[in-house]
């Protein structure tokens, strides 16, 4: 398999039900086109629904897949989308059909300087809308500077600001091709994700330093969108997506730029108007133009006088604690450590405060605040993170037993570290109260036998309350490793229980192995039912799928001591499906005969 520690719990685990399902049908339907391994990086073509290719791309290193799986599609659902879960499945299923191609840089290799510049000519020729990607990335690297330099040298020529409003131009007249036919309800629109990107080059001169020329850019895109974002919502595309993301870097690159007062003016009348003129929401900018830096009652907390009464004279709006948290990345880039901490205690940004004091070495004092300020397991998980990276177990481990009981969404991760942390410390029931935690959310067979291996009481006792949880959860995630414990624990009804209406082909033929020589019964209609759906809906690409389940239904009847049965009902699937040449040519070179 090309892509190390990958399975199909992995895949299940960052899929909904809804792409998983679709997913299988893309699969089983030979979508998956061109699969090429680079290096550490799967690459494929997926057919959609309308004949549209997309481009996947799967980056990995030893330890698995990284954050940078991509797929071109608009998807914007829970998790990842069908094209990039049908390609998962065949790196999985059938790796043999990935072919081997050399990297971009071995090919690269191959060439010199003037036939690069050839190749890039030829390819802009081909694709003329490279021809704006490059100038973007001309444009923006023929500025830039290293940060040490940005941080002596104020500039004073802007970037220019028309090949992102060309860009932004280009990717609404694209749009406009697109139909509400060829993206689901559940996928992205067809501007979002290229809006972002463009607004992440902003933000890249914002944590350069550079406001300035962050400001020229938002400036362009935000007009861009204003100008062309009518004709976009007749598609039914909304702002949302972006709204947010706008606001946030408008707010950074106002805090990091040096304004003078009439700039803030025509920067507050831009923001008005454009709050006005279209569905989107400027207020943190707004605040953060108003406030800057200062603002009395913010001077005061960066002078250290922290009177408990905070930032705000009224009630605080909503946009406050992400305003907060944009004011201490500036800090935390500005290497300004002790206002850092005098403003994420004063606003309440208990994991900023925490890490940072974590970050200075000022361990004792991080552990010791958290004990009386922690309040989330989000804060104890960002702490212990950075108190294991610098090999402070001892104390990560009593952040950890803190912390696992507190609200918050991070639990599992959290009783993960803890696990990990105890078994390297030897402390045996820090261990168990851990892995008892992450088996109680995310049962596996490995955490079910290791519980009973480090349990001092009774093991049978132990076994049943285990048991007990396993049948308990219902999350969709859980039921490969339920089937794992059961099959473990010969408990094969309730295991075929599990899978009955199961859409994992590899489940229920792992359930249908196991049951043979308990069930046949159970085996044989059920794998009879699967394989003649596939053959009397006359799914050709799937044929040999129904093969296999009729593999497993001829095991049963043998092991029922029906072998006249089955060939009787051999005979019978001949003649009613003789014509399907492929399914008879698979047919006749398995074991079926």
């Amino acid at each position: 398999m090309p892509i190390p520690k990958l399975s199909e719990t992995i895949v299940k685990n960052n899929s909904s039900e809804r792409s998983l399902n679709r997913a299988e049908d893309y699969y089983l339907g030979g979508t998956v086109t061109n699969a090429v391994l680079r290096g550490n990086m799967v690459q494929a073509t997926v057919y959609g629904s309308q004949s549209q290719a997309y481009s996947v791309s799967l980056p990995f290193n030893p330890a698995g897949l990284t954050s940078g799986v991509l797929c071109t599609c608009p998807y914007d659902g829970d998790g990842w989308c069908k094209h990039i879960i049908a390609t998962l499945f065949l790196c999985l299923r059938e790796p043999e059909k990935i072919e081997h191609g050399e990297r971009l840089e071995e090919l690269l290799s191959r060439l010199n300087d003037a036939q690069i510049y050839e190749l890039v000519e030829h390819l802009a020729d081909n694709e003329p809308s490279l021809i704006n990607a490059i100038e973007l990335y001309v444009n923006s690297n023929a500025v830039s500077a290293p940060t040490s330099q940005l941080t002596k040298i104020h500039r004073q020529s802007a970037i220019d600001p028309a090949p992102f409003r060309r860009q932004v131009r280009d990717i609404f007249r694209q749009a406009e091709t697109y139909s509400e036919y060829e993206y689901g309800y559940d996928e992205e629109d067809p501007i979002t994700e290229e809006i972002l990107e463009l607004i992440q080059q902003a933000q890249e001169f914002s944590e350069q330093g550079d406001g300035k020329n962050a400001l020229v850019i938002l400036e362009a895109i935000t007009t861009g969108c204003v100008e062309d974002w009518n004709e976009a919502a007749e598609y039914g595309i909304e702002s949302y997506g972006i709204n947010s993301p706008l606001d946030e870097a408008w707010t950074e690159a106002i805090l990091t730029a040096e304004l003078t007062g009439e700039e803030q003016i025509d920067l507050q009348v831009m923001l008005e108007g454009w709050n006005d003129e279209w569905d989107c929401d400027f207020s943190m900018s707004l605040e953060a133009l108003r406030q800057g830096w200062d603002y009395p009652p913010l001077q005061q907390i960066l002078e250290g006088n922290l009177t408990g009464q905070g930032l705000w004279d009224v009630d605080a709006p909503d946009c406050a604690r992400d305003l907060t948290l944009t004011r201490l990345q500036i800090l935390d880039r500005q290497n300004r450590d002790k206002e850092y901490l005098y403003l994420a205690k004063a606003e309440g940004c208990i994991q900023q405060y925490l890490t940072m004091l974590a970050r200075l070495g000022r361990i004792e004092e991080a552990v010791k605040a958290a004990g009386t300020e922690m309040t989330s397991v989000e804060e104890a998980f960002a702490l212990v993170q950075i108190l294991q990276e610098d090999g402070y177990s001892e104390e990560a481990l009593k952040i950890c037993q803190a912390g696992l009981n507190l609200p918050g969404n991070s639990t599992y991760k959290l009783a993960i570290c803890m696990s990990e942390l105890a078994d390297e410390l030897g402390e045996k029931e820090a261990a168990f109260n851990a892995k008892m935690k992450v088996f109680e959310i995310q049962p596996s067979l490995k955490d079910y036998l290791s519980l009973q291996e480090l349990s001092e009481d009774n093991c049978s006792t132990l076994k049943a309350d285990l048991l007990a949880i396993v049948r308990t959860i219902q999350n969709y995630n859980s039921t490969e490793a339920k089937v794992d414990i059961f099959l473990h624990e010969k408990m094969i009804e309730e295991a075929i229980a599990l899978v009955e209406t199961s859409y994992s082909s590899e489940l229920v033929h792992r359930v249908m192995m196991a049951a043979i020589p308990h069930r046949p019964d159970w085996v044989i209609a059920n794998a009879c039912r699967r394989a003649e759906s596939i053959l009397n809906a006359m799914k050709s690409a799937e044929y040999d799928s129904a093969i296999k389940w009729l593999e497993k239904a001829r095991a049963a009847y043998i092991q029922a001591g029906r072998k006249v049965e089955w060939s009787a009902y051999r005979a019978q699937l001949m003649e009613v499906h003789s014509r399907k040449r492929k399914f008879m040519g698979l047919f006749r070179n398995s074991y079926l005969n």
